[in-house]
């Protein structure tokens, strides 16, 4: 039988596509790098690469043809480590978490806290950046968790595991705007008004567009911005009228804010764990997805 160490130095060429940033991933030598490359392809008597001028490809009937099951033979291998440090009850290694700005302030931030209190040894690595390029990340490997916000339409390669809050668009405006409090307004005559609006790749954007497209209304932001608290500055200095998540904003006199009452109103959204598809969780990533169990057991 192949030494294992071999697959393990095979898988990581692969993932880098590169020996000089395999060998660093696994802190040996480029020559040992290659050398164990030489030494699998002479046991399995086949050419599992092409050694391009930019770097190490798979071949179609070497490479590619056993990398999946590779693959899924060292991840059940850390899971089996991971097993072990279960029984153990100590989470180590780096739990990398994807979400937006505002996710992360609003949803997570309590959460990270606690799990850290709870889980001095693991290092949280948190990116920040919009629903579909978390996803991509997730795609690709370069995060544990990701929590997005829906409805999200590409879901092929990731899984969504569990709701973890509800977001009810609202309408906003600031004093400019006090004429309209406490009247009530059609969806069709917010045409009327100057409007501030989610950048169009974002998914609060694309549930604003489809809504109001099955309203038969067309409605052209005055502003795009990409952040709902830059949103809330411009609103409450007269800019126009804002939509944006009730659980988001600051209501009330202190704030200069109030909601308009719009009618129909905006569907409630999601937001949503999200893993790699097929990818076996470790211990730190269960013990970080308790937090939000602990909260519904208390509802």
């Amino acid at each position: 039988m192949v030494n294992l160490e071999l697959y393990k130095v095979f898988y990581t060429v692969a993932k880098c596509g590169s020996l000089t940033k395999a060998a660093e991933e696994l802190y040996i030598s480029q020559p040992a790098v290659s050398q164990s490359i030489k030494l699998l392809e002479t046991q399995l008597k086949t050419t599992l690469f092409h050694r391009l001028h930019k770097g190490m490809e798979l071949t179609a009937q070497g490479g590619a043809l056993i990398f999946p099951e590779v693959e899924r033979a060292l991840r059940l291998l850390e899971s089996a480590e991971n097993k072990l440090s279960e029984v153990k009850q100590v989470a180590t290694g780096t739990l990398r978490i994807g979400a937006s700005e505002t996710i992360f302030r609003y949803l997570l931030s309590d959460k990270i806290v606690e799990f850290h209190k709870r889980n001095p040894s693991v290092k949280v690595e948190m990116i920040s950046d919009v629903s579909p390029r978390i996803a991509d990340l997730l795609r690709a490997d370069k995060c544990d968790i990701g929590f997005l916000n829906l409805p999200y339409g590409n879901t092929e390669g990731i899984e969504l595991i569990r709701p973890i809050a509800l977001l009810e668009d609202i309408f906003v405006a600031g004093e400019e705007f006090s004429s309209l409090k406490g009247k009530s307004l059609e969806f069709f005559e917010l045409s009327r008004l100057p409007l501030l609006l989610m950048e169009e790749h974002t998914v609060a954007r694309a549930a604003f567009d489809h809504f109001a497209k099955s309203l038969g209304v067309e409605l052209t932001p005055t502003v795009e911005v990409n952040s709902w608290e830059f949103m809330q500055r411009l609103v409450a200095k007269g800019m126009g009228v804002g939509c944006i998540p009730r659980r988001y904003v600051e209501l009330g006199e202190g704030s200069g804010l109030f909601e308009l009452n719009v009618s129909p109103r905006m569907p409630v959204r999601s937001v949503s764990a999200a893993l790699p598809e097929n990818s076996i969780m470790p211990y730190a990533l269960r013990s970080f997805l308790s937090l939000f169990e602990e909260d519904e057991a208390k509802k």
